[in-house]
Order: structure tokens, then sequence, then C-alpha cells
């Protein structure tokens, strides 16, 4: 399952990009990619995602509760997607 790490700042997201593949090396190099919100016109409105993929078995809950943490350090939250 693809876990989805959403921030409101572009650096925000790619700091913990590079912490997330320190900390969880099975995931790769995870993406970061900018959505804008459906309906919104201002750019200033797009989130940065930082998309983790882990293949095999899945993230523990231990891994998914250092996403928690990381993404609530950084001002942002975690998603299953």
């Amino acid at each position: 399952m693809r876990q989805l790490l959403v921030f409101s700042d572009r650096d925000d997201a790619e700091e913990v990009a590079e912490l997330v593949e320190e900390g969880l090396p099975r995931a790769g190099t995870p993406a970061v990619v900018r959505e804008t919100l459906a309906g919104e016109d201002d750019a200033e409105d797009a989130q940065w995602v930082v998309v983790v993929e882990v293949a095999a078995g899945g993230l523990t809950a231990d891994e998914l509760a250092r996403l928690d943490t990381l993404a609530d350090e950084y001002g942002g939250w975690r998603e299953a997607d």
C-alpha cells in the first residue's frame, strides 16, 4: 500500500523524503510531487506530496508511526492510498 505524506511547503516535503529514504531503505527513493487541490485556481493552494511505496509486505506499525511523526514534525499529515 502506498503512503502519502502531505505538506504545504516544498522544502519540507523534500527534506522529509530524504529522511524517509535514509530511515526506511526498503522504500527506495520516495517521489515528491505537487498536487493542486480540486477546484483551486491559486498555485499557492497546491500541496506537496511525498509518495512512499514499499512493495513486499507493506509497512509495519512502527514504520507507519515513524511516518506519522515525521509528517507531524513538518506540519503535514499521512494518508494511505
